[in-house]
């Protein structure tokens, strides 16, 4: 599970880039909720970095969605 939620986070991280760029802010929602699902795998393991990577992107991806109303 612990694989499974850092592959998640780094695509989550990927997605997350073009996502910054104005008018491109609706990958943020895909992004977010991809980082949620890893969230979920990488709250089990007994080593945390999985859950440290998603908890980064998802916190940055709804940090961006609320600056932009959530739109943009």
């Amino acid at each position: 599970m612990q694989t499974i939620s850092v592959l998640i986070g780094i695509v989550c991280a990927v997605l997350l880039v073009p996502g910054l760029i104005p008018l491109l802010g609706w990958t943020l929602w895909a992004t977010l909720f991809g980082a949620l699902i890893g969230i979920i795998f990488g709250a089990f393991p007994k080593r945390k970095i999985g859950l440290t990577i998603n908890l980064a992107v998802a916190l940055i991806a709804a940090l961006r969605l609320f600056l932009g109303g959530g739109v943009i």
